[in-house]
Formats: structure tokens, C-alpha cells, sequence
């Protein structure tokens, strides 16, 4: 039930957004948004009196934040959104005595410094370079506040969004699955049993092209992008055949 309240909360809150733009004839914009809010966005364009635009800094984010557009600014020719993102870099001061950090060891620290997960996007991890994508009213207290990654002292810097290249690399993955449906093919990816696959479809874990997908049914199909949510993203490169027993092929490549 609480889990339903926040989700008509959120809904609100992108329409009332939208009619705030629409009302002072100005471009307002939420936080950053995961996958799941950002399928609750789609629900509601219907009743949003604005245009709308997403970015989340870069071409392929996954969280992102949604721009209210007025018409007034809409029509006019050649307006661009600018995004209140936020590109910081950060590298070890010492690189000889760095920690493999992590993901998971960049939002623990920005979480130890009292940061909210939503008013922070995606996390790259890049060698020894860890590129953030924050609100832009937070950058200055990031950079001075944000020293040190488990052991690891680091030093940050601001770098240009339009100027940073994040290419994304992909792990390609070859696998058997007893047909192309949902649950088969996020059984194969997690490791788990079909049963438990059908659980994390159920439990609004799983979305295909950033939109949640409930049926377990659904058949995957080529350019698919699938989301597990604790897993990864993957894009579905489509069958390849069948073996002899009649099960099927299949190619995937996952976003690393």
C-alpha cells in the first residue's frame, strides 16, 4: 500500500511540475528518476499540459531527469533544454595505491555524506577515472567534500558534459534458453530458476526498453534493451537457431 502511495505521489508531482512550467512560462525539472519512475513518467504525459524532454548528461544515461517545456519556449526556434546536470570527475590522488573501487563504493561514499540517490545519476567507473552526473547545485559541495573512496584519498574536478566522451562497452553473451520469453531469457541472465525469474517480472524488477514490463509471456525480440534491476542491462541481439533437442539460441550483449 505504501509502495502504491508513493507511486500516485510521484504521478502528482510530475503533473504539478508540468502545470507550474505551464503557469509562469518556464522550464522546470525533476530529479533524477530510475527506471521505474521513469515508466511512471510515461503513464502521466497524457494529463501534462507541457512538452517534455529527458536527459541524464550523456547518450546512453539510465537515470534521468525530465524537462517541462512551456509552449512558449517549445515553439520558439532553436530553444534547447539546459539540463541542470553536472559532470564531476574524480581520480586517485595516489594511482599507484588505489583500491578497485566500484560502483557500489562511490554511492556508499556519497551516501555517507548525506546525499539523497536522487539528486545523483549515473555512476561510470573508468579505469581508474570515476565520472558522477549530479544535480548542478551540488557540484561545489562534492568537490570539496567528497576526499576520500573507502581508502582511497581522490580529487575531483567539474568536466564539461558536452565535451566528455563516455563510449559504452558491451560484453557479448551467447546462451540456450527453452524459447525467447521474458522469463526464460531473465532466468538465463540472472542465473536463477525460471520460478524465481517469474518473481523479480513480478515484483517490477525487469523492463524492456525502460518501460516496466508485468508478463512474464512477453516475447523478446531484436534491439530489445533489457533491464534487471540488481543484475544489469542488455540488449537482445535476437536468435540465432535452434539445437537438436528444439531449444533455442540466443545472442545478448551486456552494458559494462
Amino acid at each position: 500500500m505504501k509502495y502504491q502511495e508513493e507511486e500516485l505521489l510521484l504521478k502528482k508531482r510530475f503533473i504539478d511540475l508540468s502545470r507550474l512550467a505551464d503557469k509562469r512560462d518556464m522550464v522546470t525539472f525533476s530529479n533524477f528518476l530510475n527506471l521505474n519512475e521513469i515508466n511512471l513518467f510515461f503513464q502521466t504525459v497524457s494529463e501534462l499540459t507541457t512538452q517534455y524532454k529527458l536527459s541524464g548528461g550523456y547518450e546512453f544515461a539510465e537515470r534521468q531527469m525530465v524537462s517541462f517545456i512551456p509552449d512558449a519556449l517549445s515553439l520558439t526556434p532553436g530553444y534547447q533544454v539546459k539540463f541542470p546536470i553536472c559532470c564531476l570527475k574524480f581520480v586517485p590522488v595516489n594511482p599507484k595505491f588505489a583500491e578497485d573501487l566500484t560502483h557500489r563504493d562511490i554511492l556508499g561514499a556519497l551516501m555517507g555524506l548525506g546525499i539523497e540517490r536522487c539528486k545523483i545519476g549515473d555512476i561510470k567507473v573508468r579505469d581508474q577515472a570515476y565520472y558522477l552526473f549530479c544535480e548542478e547545485e551540488l557540484s561545489d559541495y562534492l568537490l570539496s567534500s567528497l576526499k576520500s573512496i573507502r581508502r582511497t584519498s581522490v580529487r575531483g574536478e567539474k568536466t564539461e558534459t558536452g565535451e566528455l566522451q563516455i563510449t559504452q562497452e558491451f560484453k557479448e553473451i551467447s546462451g540456450i534458453v527453452s524459447s525467447p520469453r521474458l522469463d526464460s531469457v531473465v532466468a538465463f541472465l540472472t542465473g536463477k530458476a525460471r520460478s524465481k525469474s517469474v518473481l523479480l517480472i513480478q515484483g517490477q524488477k525487469v523492463f524492456v526498453n525502460e518501460k516496466l514490463v508485468s508478463s512474464n509471456a512477453y516475447e523478446c525480440k531484436e534491439s530489445d534493451t533489457i533491464s534487471i534491476r540488481g543484475y544489469g542491462k542488455y540488449i537482445f541481439l535476437g536468435c540465432t537457431g535452434e539445437t537438436k533437442k528444439g531449444r533455442t539460441k540466443i545472442n545478448i550483449k551486456k552494458y559494462v
